[in-house]
């Protein structure tokens, strides 16, 4: 026998995610009608649009975007979204939390965070637009209730997680069966971490939202979190902006998305940093998460990833 052919066969970690992720945009295409993709422009959704490009390619993606903007997200992500979704050609659908408050359909919460109201428009437009597939960029380390999900997680005609209704996935055979008015989310990422997300990134070239790099911004100190001025509020009258050397590790709701002091201009920076971080981006930097313990798994229930 050859060498090539006694050779034992080596998959870089990278390589053997990237493949996975690809044969899950493919499973969902060939078995699903209707697939989105959420999209806010993230570290996260942007890796996963870019795996998208490349189980496609030299094809466009056969699938929308969607974003659920609260109206409280930072302008740089936004800008980011645009041009990407002008750069690929791409179809984005933009269901704004605003309109859903105008019309009395949600109430403004006395916290002033709009994370938690993300939920029904996402179900609204689901349901509206008859997407039988959502795909999410959800990872298993980011959190607890997340760790538990599996790749092909199956929503009630409600929109709803239910627990005992999930399906084995064994030999990654993934069961997309679903009745007329349920959906089914996909997490191509799941078994990702921070770390392999940045090193991919790395690998990759891929580009990001400039707050996710070290740069200077004002900022105040709530509840251990730095937080950032916007129209979302703050600082009260016991809190105090303060010029920082900051980045974000993770990016949603202004009102709730912290910011670590940081000197990462690189990607070779932010590697090293996340290599020693004991914490994750969520745990980290997301108030919303600690409004209780099982703050995350109500919301999974109620539909919100």
């Amino acid at each position: 026998m050859s060498l090539l052919t006694d050779a034992p066969l080596r998959t870089d970690n990278l390589d053997a995610l990237e493949s996975e992720a690809i044969h899950i945009f493919r499973e969902v295409a060939g078995e699903f009608d209707r697939p989105v993709i959420l999209f806010s422009g993230g570290k996260d959704s942007t890796v996963l649009l870019h795996l998208a490009l490349k189980a496609f390619w030299p094809a466009p993606v056969p699938f929308a975007l969607l974003h659920v903007d609260t109206g409280h997200n930072f302008q740089e992500v936004l800008d980011f979204r645009d041009d990407v979704v002008r750069l690929h050609d791409l179809r984005l659908v933009v269901a704004e939390v605003q309109d859903w408050i105008d019309d009395g359909r949600l109430q403004e919460r006395p916290d002033g965070t709009r994370n938690p109201l993300q939920t029904v428009p996402l179900l609204d437009t689901i349901n509206e637009r008859k997407y039988d597939a959502v795909f999410g960029g959800g990872r298993r380390d980011e959190e607890k209730a997340r760790a538990k999900e599996r790749i092909f997680s199956l929503r009630n005609a409600f929109g709803q997680w239910e627990p005992r209704r999930q399906r084995p996935e064994l030999w990654n055979l993934y069961n997309g069966r679903h009745k007329p008015g349920e959906h089914v989310r996909v997490f191509p990422l799941s078994n990702w971490t921070e770390l392999d997300i940045w090193r991919y990134i790395q690998r990759e070239s891929i580009n990001l939202p400039s707050i996710y790099y070290s740069h200077q911004r004002e900022v105040f100190l709530r509840d251990g979190m730095w937080l950032a001025s916007g129209p979302w509020g703050g600082p009260r009258d016991n809190e105090t902006a303060e010029l920082k050397t900051i980045r974000y590790r993770t990016v949603g709701d202004g009102s709730c998305t912290g910011a670590v002091e940081s000197e990462a201009t690189s990607i070779e920076d932010v590697i090293a940093e996340v290599t020693a971080s004991r914490l994750t981006e969520r745990g980290a930097t997301r108030a919303d998460d600690r409004l209780s313990e099982a703050a995350m798994e109500d919301r999974k229930r109620e539909g919100y990833f």
